[in-house]
């Protein structure tokens, strides 16, 4: 999913605009601890996961600098690093810089005469330390511990904009957990682009939940851990114990998912199938009931078929996906999947709204049936807004202070939102 920031008219100092996924998000953050705040710059952190994902990102670049013409545009993150070279043939862009690169101080040195900062990703085989933590403009803070991918799905350009994949030492983890708690953080989600590969790299090839097991243990003042998108193929008994047992890691499992047809997954090199995931959904309710289904799913993938998309919509009920983010196919030029016999776009774009439609009924429902439930929120900055432990959307009835956790109760459905009443 792509969000856009644009910058306002007029604005002064140090700009940023975030495009795509929560890990460009949590960069971001670093980056702007690296840049002046008075710096006359404004940072476009893109994303390439689709064709429209770069079109956004040009986009985002010229409104930049038709808003700011005399600030300097910097252009970074992953479709900086694939598409390097288109980027600095814009006339709007002064620097291009690399995924490694936009973390690194001296690339915005203003001295400096390279427009182009782009190393090859694929060189990189360390996270760095300052690249471990870094804080949401809401009142949870994501905090990286992975980054890169080893696997190669057909439809996926990433790991090209990310590289391989690389962790974050544990103790460093700890250590950012236990500073983001120390300065009263109450939520803290753990991030990545292929977080459950997390450890091979490191000394004893530590898995994931052995990392969240630390977590929680070693930082004990922490009341809410979330994760980000996990593949379920990594999920092993400790952590699906954890997932299911642990109060303080949220009831909240977002799945890679990607397609709910057997002969779609295979196309796409995935390491699962269509039993596998639904079995895992159906492992986890019935030991945590209270545990809301996220997954990630492309509808209209090359080569896919009336039956294979009556099976994508149908997985949505099979695994009770609340929480969906839904991409049309988009081909992106270098992978496989491009050279793929493609479906029309107009079909495409009616499937995603199937699917989309399908979910959208699920998590009515869902929201339904939390009506008249106690849940515990953690309140936005606006006071106002903010997440149940298994990430419903909230909408408080009167204000309570933000950053807090407040005990409520749902009294109404509002379209996406739950209505609560503190208790």
């Amino acid at each position: 999913m792509t969000e856009i920031k644009p910058p306002s008219r007029m604005k002064e100092g140090a700009e940023f605009v975030t495009m795509g996924c929560r890990l460009n998000i949590a960069e971001t953050e670093a980056m702007k601890k690296l840049v002046p705040a008075n710096a006359n710059i404004v940072v476009v952190n893109s994303c390439a996961v689709t064709n429209e994902a770069v079109r956004q990102t040009r986009q985002a670049i010229r409104r930049a600098k038709r808003d700011r013409p005399d600030a300097d545009v910097v252009v970074t993150g992953c479709a900086a690093q694939i598409h390097a070279d288109m980027f600095g043939k814009m006339a709007e862009v002064d620097r291009v810089l690399g995924n490694r690169e936009k973390l690194q101080a001296e690339s915005f040195n203003s001295g400096d005469d390279a427009k182009i900062r782009v190393a090859d990703i694929m060189r990189v085989t360390e996270t760095t330390p300052h690249m471990a933590t870094a804080f949401a403009e809401h009142s949870r803070a994501f905090v990286e511990v992975q980054n890169g991918c080893d696997h190669r799905c057909t439809f996926c350009i990433i790991p090209y904009g990310r590289g391989n994949s690389r962790s974050v030492p544990a103790g460093e983890v700890v250590e950012k957990v236990r500073e983001l708690v120390d300065n009263g953080y109450q939520e803290v989600v753990l991030t990545g682009v292929d977080v459950t590969s997390y450890g091979h790299d490191l000394p004893g090839a530590p898995h994931f939940g052995l990392l969240v097991e630390r977590i929680l243990k070693l930082v004990p003042d922490l009341p809410r851990l979330r994760l980000s998108s996990l593949d379920g193929v990594e999920v092993d008994d400790r952590l699906f114990d954890l997932l299911t047992c642990e109060p303080r890691l949220m009831p909240h499992v977002h799945i890679s998912l990607q397609s709910g047809d057997d002969m779609i997954l295979k196309r796409m090199k995935r390491r699962h199938n269509r039993a596998q995931a639904i079995e895992l959904v159906e492992r986890l309710k019935a030991k945590r009931p209270e545990i809301a289904i996220g997954a990630d799913i492309i509808a209209g993938f090359p080569t896919e078929t009336e039956d294979m998309h009556r099976n994508n919509v149908a997985i949505v009920k099979e695994c009770q996906v609340v929480h969906g983010h839904i991409f049309p196919f988009s081909p992106r030029e270098g992978t496989p999947a491009a050279r793929m016999p493609q479906l029309d776009r107009a079909l495409i774009k009616q499937r995603a709204a199937e699917v989309r439609a399908a979910v959208s009924q699920v998590a009515s429902d869902w929201r339904v049936s939390l009506i008249g439930s106690t849940q515990n929120m953690l309140v936005e900055k606006d006071g106002q807004t903010g997440h149940a432990e298994n990430f419903a959307k909230l909408r408080l009835a009167g204000r309570a202070d933000p950053g807090t956790l407040v005990p409520v109760r749902i009294a109404a459905q509002n379209n996406q939102n739950l209505i609560a009443e503190t208790i």
